[in-house]
């Protein structure tokens, strides 16, 4: 690999000392991982399609809204794209009603021949919404592309993989009754080296933010199954979570909760520790002969804002997601703790916390020493 703009020439003792000292840890690590993969990889049957599809068939249709009546039972009127060319009445729940429907949108009914004597026998599903959900996919991808270029590009190559090893291996296993939490980080670092290394390249500044993020899952996990555990959360409070117990009894809830806890916290902990390492390495570049400690305690800063803004991002990002959640709670004559610690909320809890918590560990003092030491020197190969 090339030196990039910037970067000093290599010190080649000390180099291959960190490329030998790195590649002993991170080998046996792959190695794992490929063994993981290779044990826990779910064969023969599995529960995976196993359902009929709860949107097709054929009482189910695809319409075009021609005219929003807003009469009670019938509240559009709708062309069947099923080749007959049939303009329907289509009943419609109010609040779908209020939330707006429009004439050219696309929409899926389904067909009640119990209704034929008493009202309109069809009754509104859902949006159709392929089309926007692309656009705006597309315009995402080409916005990584004009800013990124070249990484951006083989950052969403290493998206797609890495979604490719949930669809293919971490789900099928889950569903198959493989032992979730072996399964789950064996799905997570293989998902952690495709990304990273596709992203960023493999070098020694690369490398040593994937150690860091191996770190941070460590410290993510442990303090996901402790809080799952002295909360008493059971991951049984969510109407899918009902029907995964109904559907595939051997699951156990509490220990996919744990599961969706660690894979929720992967993005942001590499995250940190990607820009962490590459502090440490820019710093360095922009004043070669600045010592160690120097370089340390610059990237110690840096690191206390990266750490300082996660904590309110992660704050809005939950109130965003979960505010009809707390609407609803809010509306009941209860203690400010007794409404923060009852029903679902508590999961909301866990699932924020326990990363952030592996991602200040991930900066303590201890932990940056290794990059300010490797990044003496610009990021070389590693093998």
């Amino acid at each position: 690999m090339g030196h990039e703009p910037g970067e000093l020439s290599l010190d080649h003792g000390e180099a291959r000392r960190a490329r030998k000292i790195l590649l002993a840890i991170t080998l046996p690590l792959l190695i794992g991982t490929l063994i993981g993969l290779a044990v826990l990889w779910p064969r023969g049957e599995t529960p995976v399609g196993s359902q009929p599809n709860p949107i097709a068939g054929p009482n189910f249709s695809v319409a075009t809204v021609v005219e929003v009546t807003g009469e009670v039972g019938e509240e559009i009127r709708a062309e069947l794209q099923d080749g007959s060319g049939d303009v329907v009445p289509v009943q419609v729940a109010p609040e779908i009603m209020a939330g707006g429907i429009d004439p050219g949108d696309e929409i899926r009914v389904f067909f009640t021949a119990s209704a034929l004597g008493s009202g309109s026998p069809y009754v509104f599903v859902d949006f159709v919404r392929n089309v926007p959900l692309l656009l705006l996919g597309a315009v995402y991808a080409l916005l990584v592309l004009a800013v990124a270029r070249w990484r951006g590009l083989m950052a969403i190559v290493g998206l797609l993989l890495s979604l490719a090893v949930v669809v293919a291996f971490l789900v099928p296993a889950l569903m198959a009754g493989g032992p979730p939490l072996p399964v789950t980080l064996v799905g997570a670092s293989a998902m952690m080296f495709v990304a990273v290394y596709l992203a960023h390249g493999v070098s020694i500044r690369t490398t040593t933010a994937l150690l860091g993020t191996f770190v941070g899952l460590a410290v993510t996990t442990l303090l996901a199954g402790w809080s799952t555990s002295a909360a008493e959360l059971s991951g049984g409070s969510t109407d899918a979570s009902i029907m995964l117990n109904t559907l595939l009894p051997g699951v156990g809830l509490r220990e996919l909760l744990l599961c969706g806890i660690v894979i929720a916290g992967l993005g942001a902990l590499n995250d940190v520790t990607i820009t962490q390492a590459s502090a440490v390495w820019e710093l360095h570049a922009a004043s070669p002969t600045t010592s160690r400690t120097r370089v340390f305690a610059r990237a110690m800063r840096i690191g206390r804002d990266h750490i300082a803004s996660t904590v309110y991002t992660l704050a809005f990002a939950y109130v965003g997601t979960a505010l009809p959640t707390l609407m609803v709670v809010m509306l009941y004559d209860r203690s400010l703790a007794s409404t923060l610690t009852a029903g679902r909320l508590p999961r909301r809890w866990c699932a924020p916390w326990s990363p952030p918590s592996g991602w200040c560990w991930r900066s303590l003092p201890p932990r940056r020493w290794p990059r300010c030491w490797c990044g003496r020197h610009p990021p070389g190969k590693v093998m």
